[in-house]
């Protein structure tokens, strides 16, 4: 077994955090260890992305200083006159970027944010359905090991074996059968576009509560590169980060008439006071999903997975679903021979991040399952393109086949090349 090696941290370079590393030089050298890292690797993780430097800048603001339980003009703490303009700004911006009747920006995150509508629309035991784990839905869904599905009684649709879609006809025959009081839609693994209508006639049908999940496809849906499930769903959750290039925290958007229900839910149902700085970080990131050229990126996010995915299809490898129509790929290794965990840790050491994965009806236990989920948010925001995603399939193509064979200095090759494209073109955010 080939253990990677430990990182080499050193000294960060003058200037770069100046009052960190006169506290705590040793934290201050991990952050600089990690700078580099996302430097120099290529990052295919479709949920993580690059910030720009005005998000980080507003992430670490003297708002961390504020408590703030309530909402803008219903506060329980005095002081609040700049905090109040603070979460209205990334409020307004969220329903003029989302065309959404209400926002509420304070989750801390998307479980969080899911667990808001749990409460806001559901009692204990109540049916709830969503997509289930192994076929690309995620944990708050209703899946069994989650608090979701131990408070609530959890039901499951999947996708099809023969070409990895959903089947609606099967999600309406369950819906109707289970009559859940509330219906997720979205995921973590689904590379194709989700048919919101459909959703939303199958949910107004069993009389359920639609939730359209986005938490990977937000940037997507704000810069028109997939559809909006505004029109369509009760509520829309998502997280702010991943392709939205915000930074970590949530945002739940409903229509008007469930305003109230949602707010209660996330304040006081489920948390205290919001994370000021992330609040202003998100307004920044909402700002910059405004702007023309997020939906230039948006659409390249789309183009360079479609490249990618062709790449790899050429190479042999496949694809579940065929190909892709959103910004990931999951790639099915059973042919290749090379579990998905394995083809994972020899893709790190080549200087390529992914994560293992589950793909549909996988054999393979979770947690040493037989696929590799890949992504194009990062390589995008570091300017990457289409004609670059050959280059990408070829090196996953040889670190895979390496990894089968054990040939850890192809490995390093791979790497040496993926330095190289790197430092062509720097990521947002970080030193250069």
């Amino acid at each position: 077994m080939t253990i990677s090696a430990p990182v080499p941290v050193a000294t960060p370079a003058p200037g770069r955090h100046p009052a960190l590393a006169a506290t705590d030089p040793e934290l201050a050298a991990l952050v600089g260890a990690e700078e580099r890292l996302q430097a120099e690797t290529l990052r295919l993780i479709p949920s993580e992305n690059y910030v720009s430097a005005a998000v980080l800048e507003a992430s670490g603001t003297v708002l961390q200083n504020k408590y703030s339980e309530g909402y803008p003009g219903r506060r329980y703490y005095e002081g609040q006159q700049v905090i109040d303009q603070v979460e209205r700004l990334a409020g307004d911006r969220a329903r003029a970027l989302f065309g959404a009747d209400h926002a509420n920006v304070q989750p801390y995150s998307g479980s969080p944010a899911n667990l808001a509508v749990y409460l806001a629309f559901a009692q204990p035991g109540d049916t709830v359905m969503g997509m289930a784990l192994p076929m690309g839905g995620h944990l708050t869904h209703g899946w069994g090991v989650s608090a979701t599905g131990s408070w609530f009684r959890g039901v499951q649709y999947g996708v099809r074996r023969d070409d990895g879609l959903i089947d609606y006809d099967q999600v309406r025959d369950l819906a109707l059968k289970e009559r859940p009081k509330v219906l997720f839609c979205g995921g973590t693994a689904l590379p194709r576009t989700i048919d919101f209508a459909a959703f939303a006639r199958i949910a107004e049908e069993a009389g359920a509560v639609l939730v359209a999940d986005i938490a990977h496809i937000a940037g997507l849906v704000a810069g028109g590169a997939h559809p909006s499930p505004v029109p369509y769903a009760d509520v829309v959750s998502t997280t702010t980060h991943k392709t939205l290039r915000g930074p970590r925290g949530a945002m739940l958007m409903c229509r008007e008439e469930h305003a109230r229900a949602i707010d209660k839910a996330v304040f006081p149902g489920l948390q205290g006071g919001p994370h000021n700085q992330t609040t202003a970080a998100i307004a920044v990131a909402l700002h910059e999903a405004a702007a023309p050229d997020f939906r230039a990126y948006a659409h390249t996010v789309v183009a360079n997975a479609r490249a990618l995915a062709d790449g790899l299809l050429a190479r042999g490898f496949e694809l579940v679903s065929g190909g892709t129509d959103n910004h990931l790929v999951l790639v099915d290794l059973t042919s290749r021979d090379v579990p998905g965990k394995t083809a994972a840790k020899a893709l790190d050491r080549a200087g390529i991040v992914v994560n293992y994965n589950t793909v549909p009806f996988d054999p393979r236990k979770p947690f040493d399952p037989s696929g590799i989920r890949i992504g194009t948010p990062s390589l995008t925001s570091r300017g990457l393109l289409p004609e670059h995603m050959d280059a990408v399939a070829g090196w996953i193509d040889r670190s895979v086949t390496a990894a089968r064979t054990g040939d850890e200095p192809a490995l390093a090759a791979v790497r040496a090349e993926v330095a190289e494209l790197m430092a062509a073109y720097p990521a947002p955010g970080l030193p250069v």
